[in-house]
């Protein structure tokens, strides 16, 4: 069984940095594509940076290019997602998912086999 687990979230003001590591137990072969996700108060979950974990190809979301960096330590089996330049409407619970590759970097929801429990980040003005 594969197991996420997410830390680094909190309370920042507007401007602000966060950095979000996901520790991923472990990577089956058929799953190589780690996607951050969040979800927002009232709106549905989306994606915001794909990886995959043997290239180094990333993909960002329109909505967080600039300013959210994806990046991964294969050795540590971490996948961290760096926030700058926050916004209040980055607001919400993010999410680090494991799946494939197949069909994009960044995963649709669809495409996610193992999710993490999630953290915080709210964003105050």
């Amino acid at each position: 069984q594969v197991q996420l687990v997410e830390s680094g979230g909190g309370s920042v003001q507007t401007g602000g940095s966060l950095r979000l590591p996901c520790v991923v137990s472990s990577y089956p072969a058929e799953w190589n594509c780690v996607s951050w996700f969040r979800q927002g108060p009232q709106k549905e979950r989306e994606g915001v940076a794909g990886i995959a974990i043997n290239s180094v190809a990333t993909l960002h979301a329109d909505s967080v290019k600039g300013r959210f960096t994806i990046s991964r330590d294969n050795a540590k089996k971490t996948v961290d997602l760096q926030m700058n330049s926050l916004i209040v409407e980055d607001t919400g619970m993010y999410y680090c998912a494991l799946g494939s590759c197949r069909g994009g970097l960044l995963l649709s929801r669809a495409r996610v086999t193992y999710w993490g429990q999630g953290t915080q980040v709210t964003v105050t003005s």
